[in-house]
Formats: structure tokens, C-alpha cells, sequence
């Protein structure tokens, strides 16, 4: 019996060491929602300025007119020490003809010029932003635009790659590179010398970040014992909330992108110091018969939680068949060792149903957390309480998440929250307009029923498969959620065609999967599993022996 080696000091230490890092994950998923941020803009003054009218108000200085400022529609009239008068708009100045007064409306004649001289800021709240950095408006706003999904798309990419190297060098490895990268790169993104450096350079961090944040959840959930496995499972989510609400918290304090950047990239630095230390999983070593390595691991765990009982890996662990000989009946010269890739997710028709259904709700998970995130914009107050509220609001999700699991188990709760996740996106649609606080409330609860939904599904997935093949498939799942993120701004684009279009796909995605998710084995209780073999009779035998009963009966 392995599982007083499992549960104890030694795993404690492993888990919130490795979990601590998980937080910079957070921060550098949401860290641009202030660094790109486009604050109130005007072309800049062709000259020195002695007047300065906006409407009816006169002011001396530019900076005056900001807190007036409501509309991009609006434009601000100067005179300059030449007398010339200009009227200045966000992406265009106009110079006017003869004007003997300096009044705001003006029906003559006026020149058209460009912003050449650059752009005016308004910098209350942000001294610097990257936008202001490279002026990304006007014709160049689609690459202030792009900065977000340009990073998603890194995570996309890293959740796919590292998740299929973490199964083939090991979880340990990829841990200490994903780590060290996330440091690097983090620091790297404050000193770019131009846009498309700083998106390179933040495609690299999406990468480790994401490949960091898929090996992590898959690294505790073989290193903690079945008693504990949800619960650690789960609470990697609510460190990477406390990594929002630390982006709230440093956004709030500087005001100075790369400066910012640099403060958020150092909450990396006390795991960097230690993550050689962490030792790689007996789980993956037994998968890659390295027998020697798992029994100096084991042995290393039970000093640490006091176990006497002796354990002998080879008495306990045989040699492994290949299981996709069983698998794909009649490959017979497969090595047992062989490398194994995306397809072997649907190497036979029970396989390939699961994964089929997980990836759906990943992708409605991510979907549903982003298009109820952008709904909630209408709170109003300060930005920075918002986003730590967002971030906060995650935290007791996860709980009920986890009691749920442990008393329901993992397919009970999944189903009952994505169908009440359904039915909140149609109970919105009846909502009167005018009644904005029941609005919001209703959004909150449909974003804390997807959450979760959403948070749930990385354990679950973890469960559902083998050793072998356990980092690709959350991997794999990890990379459908970030297909939704990214679609999730474009859904809501699609208010524009009907208000409730966005809620009504979310509706439609969560109630199918809701449904698809009635198939899936549970698997609450029962060990992980090795081969893939195994992990196909998960949820069979019981169903094989009721059969079976049924038959006697007859």
C-alpha cells in the first residue's frame, strides 16, 4: 500500500511550493489589462500654446481639460502664440482659416493635417502605458488590439508543447524551465526597445506560463494521495486568482508599465531558488521503467513522513505491456516504449468519445468565464477594485467545488453546474433592461456556475487518464480553453447583431456539454491509472457487471 507515502510533510512541501508559482501564472495572464491600457488622447500641439478652450470652459493647460473630457467625439480648440487657432481631435488637427475670435464652434474653412508631431495623454492614472510608449492609436490601434490575443495564442501553443514534453523528459524539468523562463521573460518584456519585440517577447512568457500552469496541475495530482487530491487540485486555480488580485493590487501602486512589469515579473523569483530542488514523480519514472529513480523518491518520502513500513517499487510495479498493442489490435511490434502523441487520445472509440467531450468543456468553460467577465463591466467604481473583486470572486467557487466533488463526486457536480450555468444565460434574457443590479447579479452567479465547471475540469481530466498520456491531455484541454478565450471576445461582438446573442451560445455550449458529460466515468475514489488500456475500463466494469446481472436474471 502506497498511499502513507503519499500523505504527509513531504507532500505539503512539494504542493505549496510548487502552487506559490502558480500565482505569477495569474499575473502575467492579466497583467496587460493595465499595461495596454489607451487613456484619453488628442494629436499633439503643433506649437506653444497661450489659450486652450473645450466647449465653454477656458482652461491654461491641457492636462485641465482631461477630467471634461467624455466623448472621443469631442476636440479641443487652441491658440497658438501666433495667433493660429487649431482644433485638435484624437486622430486628426484641423487649422482653421481666418478667425479673428477664439470661440469652439467655427463654420469657415479649415486644413486637415495628420498627428505628425505625435499624440497629448492624459496621464492621471497611467504615467506610461505601452500604448503611450509606441503610440498604438488611431491607424495603429489594431496593434494595441492584438496584444492580448497575441499572447493567448502563446498560451494556446505552450499548453500543447510542454504537455507533450513533460510526458516524454519528465514533469520535474519542464517545471524548472517553464519557471526560469517566466522569469526571464517577465523581466525581459519590461526593457523591449519596440512593439513587435515586446509581442514577441510576450509570446515566449504566454508559452512558459501556460506550459508551467498545465504540468503544475498534473505534477501535485500525481504527487498527492487520493484523500487530498481534489482539494490540492483545486486550490492551484485559487493561487492563480490571488494572482489577479496581486495585478490589481501592483497596478494600483505603479503607474509606470515597465516599472510595473518588472514588479510583477519578481513575485517569480523565491520559487526560482528552489524548483531544482523539487524531484520528479514516481508515477512518470514507473511509467518509463525507471524503477531505481522511482525507489530513491519513495524511499526520500517516506524519511519525510515518517513511514517504516518498507516498499519495494519492483514488488509492487511490473514491467509494463504496451498498452496500445491492446489498444490497436494487431500492432504487435510496438515497443513499450514507444513515444506517444495527440492521437493516442482517440485510440479507440471509448477514448476518443471522452476526449471529444472534455475538450467541449474546456472550450465552454473558457467561453463562459470570459463572456460573463466582459458583462461585468458595468459595476462602474474603480478598475482596480473590479479586477481584484473578479479575482476574489473565485475563491469560494473552488470550494464548493471541491465539497462537491468529494460528496458528489467529479461527474455529479460538472453536470449540475453547466445545465444551471445554461439556465442563468436564458433567466438573464428575461431580465428587464432597467433593472442593472438584478443584471449584474444574475451575470455573477452565471460566471460562479461556470467557474465551477471550469475549475473542476483540470482534475477531472488529469483522473480520466494514464501517466502516459496525462500532461498531453490536459495539455490538449488546456489548449481548446484557450481557443475559447479567444473566441469569447469576438461572441461578444456579436451584441451588435442581437443583445443576448453571446449569452445564448454560452446557454446552447453549456447545456450540450452538461449533456455529453452524462457519459463520462466517474472517478472519485480510484487510483490513477497507468496504461491506456486501464483507463478505458474505468467506468465499464460496473456497468459490464450490471449487464451481467441482468442476464442471470433472464
Amino acid at each position: 500500500n502506497l498511499r502513507p507515502y503519499f500523505e504527509g510533510i513531504f507532500q505539503a512541501c512539494v504542493y505549496f511550493a510548487t502552487v506559490f508559482q502558480a500565482m505569477s501564472c495569474g499575473i502575467h495572464y492579466l497583467a496587460s489589462v493595465f499595461m495596454a491600457v489607451t487613456p484619453k488622447f488628442v494629436c499633439a500641439i503643433p506649437g506653444n500654446v497661450s489659450s486652450i478652450l473645450f466647449h465653454n470652459s477656458s482652461k491654461s493647460s491641457i492636462e485641465d481639460i482631461w477630467t471634461l473630457w467624455a466623448s472621443a467625439e469631442n476636440y479641443i480648440v487652441v491658440q497658438l502664440e501666433n495667433g493660429e487657432i487649431w482644433e485638435l481631435d484624437q486622430c486628426s488637427r484641423s487649422k482653421r482659416g481666418v478667425s479673428l475670435d477664439l470661440t469652439y464652434e467655427y463654420e469657415g474653412n479649415k486644413s486637415i493635417f495628420s498627428c505628425s508631431d505625435g499624440f497629448l495623454y492624459d496621464d492621471t492614472k497611467w504615467k506610461s502605458t505601452v500604448v503611450t510608449q509606441w503610440d498604438l492609436v488611431c491607424d495603429r490601434e489594431w496593434l494595441a488590439k492584438l496584444i492580448q490575443p497575441t499572447f493567448m495564442l502563446g498560451v494556446l501553443f505552450g499548453a500543447v508543447i510542454f504537455g507533450d514534453i513533460a510526458d516524454r523528459l519528465g514533469r520535474q524539468r519542464v517545471i524548472w524551465f517553464t519557471s526560469t523562463g517566466q522569469f526571464i521573460f517577465g523581466i525581459a518584456v519590461a526593457f523591449t526597445f519596440d512593439y513587435y519585440s515586446f509581442v514577441i517577447v510576450r509570446f515566449l512568457l504566454a508559452m512558459v506560463s501556460s506550459g508551467y500552469l498545465v504540468v503544475a496541475f498534473v505534477y501535485v495530482t500525481e504527487f498527492v494521495g487520493i484523500k487530498a487530491r481534489t482539494w490540492a487540485s483545486m486550490h492551484v486555480h485559487a493561487f492563480f486568482a490571488m494572482g489577479i488580485m496581486v495585478v490589481a493590487l501592483v497596478g494600483f501602486l505603479v503607474r509606470t508599465w515597465w516599472v510595473y512589469q518588472i514588479f510583477l515579473s519578481i513575485a517569480t523569483l523565491p520559487f526560482i531558488l528552489c524548483c531544482w530542488m523539487l524531484p520528479e514523480t514516481p508515477f512518470w519514472l514507473l511509467s518509463k521503467e525507471r524503477y531505481e529513480d522511482a525507489q530513491k523518491v519513495i524511499h526520500i518520502m517516506a524519511r519525510w513522513n515518517k513511514v517504516s513500513t518498507p516498499c519495494k517499487v519492483s514488488e509492487l510495479y511490473s514491467a509494463q505491456q504496451d498498452d496500445l498493442v491492446s489498444c490497436r489490435m494487431g500492432d504487435s511490434d510496438t515497443s513499450s516504449t514507444k513515444k506517444h502523441n495527440i492521437l493516442d487520445l482517440f485510440c479507440n472509440w471509448h477514448i476518443a468519445r471522452r476526449t471529444i467531450t472534455v475538450w467541449l468543456i474546456w472550450f465552454t468553460g473558457s467561453l463562459g468565464y470570459y463572456v460573463f467577465s466582459l458583462s461585468s463591466v458595468s459595476l462602474g467604481g474603480s478598475e482596480y477594485l473590479n479586477l481584484f473583486l473578479i479575482g476574489a470572486v473565485e475563491l469560494p467557487c473552488y470550494i464548493i467545488a471541491c465539497i462537491g466533488m468529494d460528496k458528489l463526486g467529479r461527474r455529479n457536480t460538472l453536470i449540475p453546474f453547466l445545465i444551471l450555468s445554461a439556465l442563468i444565460c436564458v433567466l438573464i434574457m428575461f431580465i428587464p433592461q432597467d433593472l442593472n443590479i438584478l443584471i449584474i447579479l444574475a451575470n455573477m452567479a452565471g460566471k460562479f456556475s461556470i467557474g465551477v465547471a471550469f475549475g473542476l475540469i483540470y482534475l477531472y481530466t488529469a483522473e480520466l487518464y494514464p501517466t502516459i498520456v496525462r500532461s498531453l491531455a490536459v495539455g490538449s484541454g488546456s489548449m481548446m480553453c484557450r481557443v475559447g478565450s479567444v473566441v469569447a471576445p469576438f461572441c461578444v461582438y456579436l451584441r451588435s447583431v442581437w443583445i443576448f446573442m453571446p449569452l445564448l451560445l454560452v446557454g446552447i455550449m453549456a447545456l450540450l456539454s452538461g449533456m455529453l458529460t452524462v457519459m463520462l466515468p466517474e472517478t472519485l475514489g480510484k487510483p490513477l491509472t497507468n496504461t491506456l488500456v486501464e483507463a478505458t475500463e474505468i467506468g465499464r466494469n460496473k456497468k459490464e457487471n450490471l449487464l451481467t446481472c441482468c442476464g442471470e436474471l433472464e
